[in-house]
């Protein structure tokens, strides 16, 4: 379950979180550790990945010497300058605080460790990776009988010198032991203290003869579009590479998840570089390294970053143990677009809005209704879905929280008490009772909608149950507005402009009513499967 539903098909994320990639960095590897291996091997490996035109590249550099080599794994971004000429002051002030992670987890039968990533049909998870050991430096096959075991290798930094330690939950999901890598060289083995797969962020804890050197979280809220950063982190386990670029883009969503708020970076990170820190200029920590996106499986300067307000809350909560309990509401919601706002009387398209209400949920008991606008909770601003998903999950449960709210043209609060989110999936019930009141084939020509009754063979065709009301959409002009905004043969209309309908003749007398009203769209409210959803239709466009 998610912190705050959503229905099917929706473009938004509230969904339980799917990984980028599913399957972590792994390699099978003989017992030698990967710093150890030699560095001409380590590069060559990761020149593997890129493509058949640069494996024959890097072999021919190798064959020419170490030094070449090296020297043509880092591209310089061109443009990127440090304001005093050189990051040197940086980097001697962070590098320090990073460390390499290194993880072994139970291998696959046959010690290949699954299938590929790029085997995937999926260009989302194809191009999107997160964790690259596996298509990383090339390990020979152990055999079934050995039972194999994959390791795996990240990155991560210290932010306190009692040894704790920040990292990627996907470094270390699944390992049955974890080790660190100090700045120094120094191995210790690790701890894991807590872990969230929702915010793709762990925390380490190890122990060492010394306080160690640490990082400051820096706030990411100042970080603009332009301004430069340097990535940290130990790719391919060739060593600790700092690499420089500047911000591209914030807010980026990736469908990863319900929190999704990636930062852009151009800075080249690659695999390995997983869980390693983003640092502003002044050395302070703005985002956690987690995924690249690549149609080659190397860096094309496209990558992503956890912000780190976002992050230091969550690592806050982890740092005491466990897991972390997220607060509960019960509600499907999606964006307001122009079109749903005009419908409404709302000055302009923000917050989220209801589409359905879990029965029992904290939402039904606070008496938030569907057709209902989120404008605020607990004293935030919402803006969108995703302020809301946020919001409601950085609440403990049990806690009593207040709730802005739009509803048919006026400015509500309500109070509600904040449940705990589980994995159990609760359906909300719609439908209203009466009869069908008119017959099949009535119009709607202005939004190009055919409607007609639930009839005994639609609701056996459509699987509908006994209680289940509406107006069911027959027929879908292809040139008309409805068939733009998204309307489909099958889906069943139960309300228009936050008012329930019973059947056609409802439906269609609501619509013909909002159009004389002078409004510029009509917002339906539809059943399609076992998701509610809010479409706005233009009229303009009809």
């Amino acid at each position: 379950m998610s912190v705050v539903d959503t229905p099917t098909g929706a473009s938004f994320e509230n969904h339980p979180r799917r990984p980028i990639n599913s399957r972590p960095d792994r390699t099978t590897m003989s017992p030698i550790s990967i710093l150890r291996r030699h560095r001409v091997a380590a590069l060559l490996g990761a020149a593997l990945i890129i493509s058949p035109v640069v494996v024959s590249f890097a072999q021919n550099t190798v064959n020419a010497g170490l030094s070449t080599v090296a020297a043509t794994t880092q591209t310089p971004v061109a443009g990127v300058t440090a304001p005093s000429g050189s990051f040197a002051p940086i980097v001697a002030t962070t590098k320090p605080a990073v460390v390499t992670v290194t993880t072994v987890t139970k291998g696959q039968p046959d010690g290949t460790g699954g299938g590929s990533p790029f085997d995937s049909s999926s260009p989302f998870d194809q191009y999107f990776q997160q964790f690259f050991g596996d298509q990383g430096i090339p390990m020979p096959k152990t055999p079934p009988q050995q039972s194999p075991r994959q390791e795996a290798l990240g990155s991560g930094f210290i932010v306190g010198s009692d040894g704790t330690i920040v990292t990627n939950n996907h470094v270390v999901d699944g390992a049955t032991s974890i080790k660190v890598t100090l700045d120094d060289g120094t191995e210790l083995p690790a701890k894991l203290v807590g872990h969230d797969a929702k915010h793709d962020l762990a925390v380490l804890k190890v122990k060492a003869s010394k306080p160690l050197p640490t990082v400051r979280w820096g706030d990411s809220s100042k970080l603009n579009t332009g301004d430069q950063v340097l990535a940290i982190g130990n790719p391919f386990g060739i060593g600790t590479t700092v690499t420089a670029g500047i911000v591209s883009a914030r807010g980026r969503d990736l469908h990863s998840g319900p929190f999704d708020d990636f930062i852009q970076i151009d800075a080249p990170i690659n695999h390995g570089n997983s869980g390693g820190p983003l640092v502003d200029i002044h050395g302070d920590v703005v985002g956690i390294n987690t995924a690249i996106y690549s149609p080659n499986g190397g860096s094309v300067g496209v990558g992503f970053a956890i912000p780190s307000d976002q992050a230091q809350k969550v690592v806050a909560k982890l740092m005491k143990g466990g897991n972390i309990e997220y607060g509960y509401l019960g509600v499907q919601i999606q964006p307001v677009t122009q079109d749903v706002a005009s419908a409404i009387g709302l000055d302009h398209p923000a917050g989220a809005l209801v589409a359905q209400v879990t029965d029992g949920s904290p939402a039904a008991k606070a008496g938030i209704e569907v057709g209902d606008v989120i404008t605020g909770f607990g004293g935030q601003e919402i803006k969108d879905p995703k302020d809301l998903s946020r919001a409601v999950a950085d609440v403990s449960p049990g806690a009593k929280e207040t709730i802005n709210v739009w509803r048919k043209g006026k400015a509500l609060q309500i109070s509600a008490d904040v449940g705990r989110n589980t994995e159990d999936t609760q359906t909300a019930s719609t439908g209203e009772g009466g009869k069908p009141s008119a017959g099949p084939g009535l119009g709607v020509p202005s939004l190009g909608l055919g409607l007609t009754d639930i009839t005994p063979d639609i609701r056996q065709e459509l699987n509908l149950s006994d209680t289940q009301r509406g107006a069911v959409v027959e027929r879908v002009n292809p040139d008309k507005a409805a068939s733009a905004a998204g309307l489909q043969p099958g889906d069943i209309i139960v309300g228009v402009d936050q008012t329930p309908v019973k059947n056609a003749s409802q439906a269609n007398q609501a619509i013909a009513e909002a159009a004389k009203s002078g409004k510029k769209s009509v917002l339906l409210l539809v059943d399609r499967g076992d998701a509610q959803i809010f479409v706005a239709v233009p009229f303009a466009a009809g």
